[in-house]
């Protein structure tokens, strides 16, 4: 499943990138995975100081990609509540965290191979 010809799958992990800094998402980072995974393109991994506000910025990614690019996630994962969550868009996969588990999942040092295309502070 493809995302609409007119939406790249860059073009979408930056406007969930967007969507995130919108909301104060923390350090957050774009990996291009294309040369070293065949799962998916773009992982966008982000922090939120607490669990409503990871819950905040998720709801702010799902909302601008429905309802102002008309893109449906494929499947979200998780809660404000867990102190994580996943969104799924097929070649973007967005991953939110508290600081302790963003630590403790280690994404960055897993993926260490994926080319860092942004960060954010």
């Amino acid at each position: 499943m493809k995302q609409p010809e007119q939406m790249d799958a860059l073009t979408l992990a930056r406007l969930a990138v967007a969507a995130a800094a919108d909301k104060k998402a923390d350090n957050i980072v774009l990996l291009d995975l294309r040369k070293v995974s065949s799962v998916t393109d773009y992982f966008v991994i982000c922090s939120g100081a607490v669990d409503r506000q990871v819950e905040s910025i998720a709801d702010n990614i799902l909302d601008v990609l429905k309802t102002k690019h008309s893109i449906p996630p494929r499947h979200v994962e998780g809660s404000g509540e867990t102190g994580w969550m996943l969104i799924d868009y097929v070649d973007v996969v967005i991953h939110l965290f508290t600081p302790s588990l963003r630590t403790y999942y280690n994404l960055e040092g897993l993926w260490s191979s994926a080319p860092v295309m942004l960060r954010v502070q």
